[in-house]
């Protein structure tokens, strides 16, 4: 039941028709978990908690970064370099107290993904790389959990709703596993593009615990914010992409790429980007982490700095050599996605 405070606080969704209090009940019953505290899954939780959504779990192994504040607006520079699920953990609560918080920081992975998704009713996808968008499409289809999922791309976005009452999945939207997602650290975003993205996203989780509405199930919600268009392609189930799923089981996307064995490579990619490169020597650390590890990056021998595009190791290579003097870098142009894979 409903506290006398509860009552006040949700005062203007009790006097809905839509929802009423057998409505706000549902939404304090409801378990969803969120895959990303970033651009996206912020305005998620905050919308979520502050509609008394009555459990939520965080995961994401990412530190608050300054290059976040501008998107992410659940953090402060206060929160710089501290654990993003920890600072959302905190300001989450003091939006709203009768909301019970779970927290994971650590990536969604093929050890957790299944068992993360069976403990709720649904799935926000917060995430900007396919690996675990596949991922999380397909501990969904295991578990027979709906995937409220986004994406977002410098001025424009989509979003869809997956395995919704045996509506199409990720898979049936996208078949063709890739890794060329371009993330916010390659390509840049626009700041309120994923407020806005994450707000809808948030909709389609109340359309779907209270029952009401058109759940974007089966169709792709095109946004270009420059324009002010939108448009939605609609999209069929793939029984076959479905079966195969749950005879398979989860699995991660095998890519690989062959390198030069006979250089040495810095990759300052994301630990979960793909493809993964296969040389004899390697270093990867992601570019956020490249001033506290500077030290492992050898100076007596040529290094080529890979990443996805070529755009992180060029910056890569400009903060390695006015800060701390290396002058043995060259850049790989165009990134890995140059390269015939």
């Amino acid at each position: 039941m409903l506290r006398k405070e509860e009552i006040s606080r949700y005062k203007r969704h009790l006097v809905l028709d839509q929802v009423g209090g057998d409505g706000q009940q549902k939404l304090k019953s409801a378990k969803v978990l969120i895959v990303g505290m970033g651009g996206l899954g912020c305005p998620v939780a905050q919308y979520l908690v502050a509609a008394g959504v009555g459990s939520l779990t965080l995961i994401d192994p990412d530190l608050v970064d300054e290059s976040n504040l501008h998107r992410q607006i659940l953090f402060s520079s206060a929160d710089v370099g501290q654990p993003k699920v920890e600072v959302a953990l905190k300001k989450l609560n003091e939006l709203n107290p009768f909301v019970k918080i779970t927290t994971h920081q650590t990536l969604f992975s093929l050890e957790n993904a299944q068992t993360l998704v069976s403990q709720v009713d649904m799935v926000v996808d917060g995430t900007d790389n396919f690996q675990s968008k596949y991922l999380i499409n397909d501990a969904c289809v295991l578990e027979n959990k709906p995937m409220i999922s986004a994406s977002i791309f410098k001025f424009e976005g989509q979003l869809s709703v997956f395995n919704y009452q045996n509506g199409p999945t990720y898979r049936c939207a996208f078949p063709q596993e890739s890794s060329g997602l371009d993330n916010c650290e390659e390509v840049g975003v626009l700041g309120v593009l994923p407020g806005v993205l994450g707000t809808m996203q948030a909709v389609e989780v109340l359309k779907i615990i209270l029952g009401i509405g058109d759940v974007l199930a089966g169709k792709l919600k095109l946004i270009n914010t420059l324009s002010a268009h939108d448009q939605i392609i609609e999209f069929d189930r793939d029984e076959g992409a479905v079966i195969a799923i749950k005879k398979r089981g989860l699995r991660t996307i095998e890519n690989k790429c062959e390198l030069d064995h006979d250089a040495f490579y810095l990759d300052v990619r994301n630990l979960y980007e793909l493809p993964v490169l296969n040389a004899s020597s390697m270093l990867q650390i992601p570019l956020k982490e490249l001033e506290k590890r500077y030290t492992e990056i050898p100076r007596n021998r040529d290094v080529k700095v890979v990443c996805q595009s070529g755009m992180r190791s060029k910056q890569a290579i400009k903060i390695l050599e006015s800060k701390f003097g290396f002058n043995n870098l060259t850049n790989l142009e165009g990134g890995i996605l140059s390269l015939e894979i």
